[in-house]
């Protein structure tokens, strides 16, 4: 998700709280929220997979990976 991204959801968030949306501005609002927590899902799996405990004797073990229905 770029910056200029980001800049037109908090501009549309902006606008909404100044006036009702237009149904154009409605449906692009929530095309980038989703991209938005689309993204952020995936940088969170991504940093959850290269996630390790490591035991009292130092040996690295994988988090287990359990199906998530909000993850999916």
């Amino acid at each position: 998700m770029t910056q200029e991204k980001i800049d037109r959801i908090n501009e549309l968030a902006r606008l909404a709280k100044a006036r009702e949306l237009t149904a154009e501005e409605t449906a692009e609002r929530n095309a980038l929220r989703r991209e938005y927590i689309d993204s952020v899902k995936a940088s969170l799996v991504g940093q959850l997979d290269n996630t390790y405990i490591v035991d009292e004797k130092g040996n690295k073990t994988p988090l287990n990976k359990k199906k998530n229905k909000y993850l999916s």
